[in-house]
């Protein structure tokens, strides 16, 4: 099978790397397909199955776990699990593009001590972490005890950025996505 390449993009929740993503699929759909994660968590909003996350139970997540379907995985709150499945990244090699995660830090950390140069990891840096919990606030998809959970998080994984390779601040959006862009292609075009 072809390999191709990684592009992980991690960050702290609020910070804007979901937005990056969708950006860059939109401008290089030719090179660039999105690796949909497994969770165990339920369902926010209008989320699909198959589109947002591939939803499976706590059960159904260990028995994967069991199985050596991950190339990595976390528990990242008690009985919350999220994971990258190992027949999604081959899916998308075959297809002839590169995958590019929207994925949690310590994922992100993972997938690149496994891929090595292979994978590209960029930090999405929010500008603030007052910032970021407004952002959370806003999004209106959380309770506050979850919004504090993840500001407090946020704290302890801004702390991980130096290990990337390189970090994007996310103060200007119309700036971030050219930075993105410019990026990534940098890193597509290298041999």
């Amino acid at each position: 099978m072809q390999e191709g390449k990684l592009i992980i993009f991690s960050a702290p929740s609020g910070s804007g790397k979901t937005t990056l993503v969708r950006h860059l699929l939109s401008v290089m759909p030719d090179k660039l397909q999105f690796s949909i994660s497994a969770t165990s968590r339920p369902k926010r909003g209008v989320e699909l199955n198959g589109k947002d996350y591939h939803y499976l139970t706590v059960e159904e997540f260990k028995e994967k776990i069991k199985n050596n379907e991950f190339l990595e995985w976390e528990e990242v709150y008690a009985g919350t699990h999220y994971g990258t499945l190992r027949s999604e990244v081959e899916r998308i090699w075959k297809e002839g593009k590169n995958v590019i995660f929207d994925i949690d830090v310590q994922g992100g950390l993972n997938l690149k001590h496994q891929f090595g140069d292979k994978a590209l990891a960029v930090f999405v840096m929010p500008p603030s972490i007052k910032i970021l919990e407004q952002r959370l606030n806003s999004r209106q998809t959380d309770s506050p005890e979850s919004i504090a959970l993840r500001v407090e998080k946020a704290e302890q994984e801004l702390q991980t950025a130096k290990l990337f390779d390189c970090f994007i601040l996310n103060e200007d959006l119309t700036t971030a996505c050219k930075e993105c862009e410019r990026v990534v292609n940098e890193f597509l075009n290298k041999k």
